[in-house]
């Protein structure tokens, strides 16, 4: 029995779904809605996933940020009450010499910081150059601090491109005298543009003092609010941060049994944890999605049913004038998969359309991946395929006499 030419079978399921043109997109939308949310919220996902992925990288997976209190993140309650760390504290840290890049003491509070020309409030950190280290964080002009400007306090800051941006409007910073809040500090320095952090705050929008300055004029006590270490590479960083806790535990008299009153956040960790949030979410927003592709697909069901219904004298004659059955259900499913892949092509528009939206909104890269458009396509088929081929089997099996009368 010589197969049926694949012309012969499309060029009738085409003109048919033609013919229902709002029907037929009616039946597609489902699919549409579907593909177009799947497409969307991977393309999204990926996206957001690169982006924390190169703002992370940019401190290092060897970042080690010890703070006081406890680390509230996850739920576990409000902080308790902790006294600050000393600078004993740091070169306590510091002794760990052989094994870490850098370690930064640093204070810091949002500040209003004003210009001959604007004023804007900014992130005002106090610390020494270790902090550029352990930050990874070049400057884009001038120089950092000299070691008498640490070690007298001096009023000397360097500043991040957005201040350079709100204050200057982009032109000569250098030896400039900025107020903050009302301490008068000459820029010796602009820090390179950084964007956004990994807990999306604007990084560039941000002053540098030395930390005895920012301690005596701006915080008007010696507290260490938190510190920046970096582990030298080819050291696990798990293993140091249980090192730093230990020796912050025997430092500030925790008792076996109490609560920590700090915290150590590992760097890597925190990447980890960020990862599999974006993978838990994308996967839960896909299966919402797929319920949309199950209701598309019972939809192209629904109306190949009612088309086939509408066509049952037709389908009669063809069949009592010598169309085989197998042609008629081969029309009805290419009918089916029709609308289904037809769906999915739009839906794959549209879901790259919604997350290049989104991406202007979210500020992340726009990564399309290519075994999801495939993945939809092939998605696509197979619903046409499966909701398609139980109203093409019920046109097949039609009697030609019956269907011709029923008409």
């Amino acid at each position: 029995m010589m197969p049926v030419p694949a012309h012969d079978i499309l060029r009738p399921a085409a003109a048919s779904l033609q013919r229902n043109a709002l029907r037929s997109v009616l039946a597609a939308l489902g699919i549409a809605v579907g593909v177009a949310a799947v497409v969307a919220m991977v393309t999204i996902g990926r996206g957001s996933r690169a982006q924390v992925d190169a703002q992370i990288s940019q401190l290092g997976m060897q970042l080690l940020t010890l703070r006081v209190g406890q680390d509230t993140r996850g739920g576990k309650g409000a902080q308790i009450e902790a006294k600050p760390m000393t600078y004993a504290d740091v070169e306590a840290v510091r002794g760990f010499q052989s094994e870490l890049q850098a370690v930064a003491p640093i204070a810091s509070a949002s500040v209003r910081v004003v210009s001959r020309q604007a004023n804007w409030v900014a992130a005002v950190t106090g610390a020494d150059n270790e902090f550029f280290a352990a930050r990874r964080w070049e400057l884009a002009s001038g120089r950092i601090f000299s070691g008498q400007e640490i070690q007298a306090g001096r009023s000397v800051c360097i500043i991040g491109a957005t201040v350079h941006d709100r204050l200057f409007g982009g032109g000569a910073a250098l030896g400039e005298t900025i107020r903050v809040k009302s301490v008068p500090c000459e820029v010796i320095g602009v820090l390179r543009l950084r964007g956004q952090s990994g807990l999306s705050q604007d990084d560039d929008n941000t002053v540098v003092m030395p930390l005895a300055s920012y301690q005596r004029r701006i915080l008007g006590a010696r507290d260490v609010q938190a510190m920046l270490i970096l582990v030298r590479e080819g050291i696990d960083t798990s293993h140091m941060k249980s090192r730093v806790e230990e020796l912050m535990r025997e430092r500030r008299r925790v008792a076996d049994g109490q609560d920590d009153n700090f915290h150590v956040l590992e760097m890597r960790q925190l990447a980890e944890t960020m990862a599999g949030t974006s993978r838990t979410m994308t996967a839960l927003l896909s299966a919402i999605a797929a319920i949309s592709l199950l209701v598309g697909g019972i939809g192209i069901m629904n109306i190949m049913l009612a088309s086939v219904a509408d066509r049952t004298a037709e389908i009669g004659i063809r069949l009592a004038i010598g169309a085989l059955p197998r042609q008629i259900l081969a029309e009805v499913l290419a009918e089916a998969v029709l609308l289904a892949v037809a769906g999915g092509l739009a839906g794959i528009l549209a879901g790259v359309g919604l997350a290049a939206a989104a991406r202007g909104y979210l500020q992340i890269p726009l990564i399309v991946d290519p075994a999801i458009v495939l993945l939809a396509v092939a998605v696509s088929t197979a619903i046409g395929i499966v909701f398609g081929y139980v109203p093409a089997a019920k046109a097949a099996k039609l009697d030609p006499v019956e269907a011709i009368n029923r008409e």
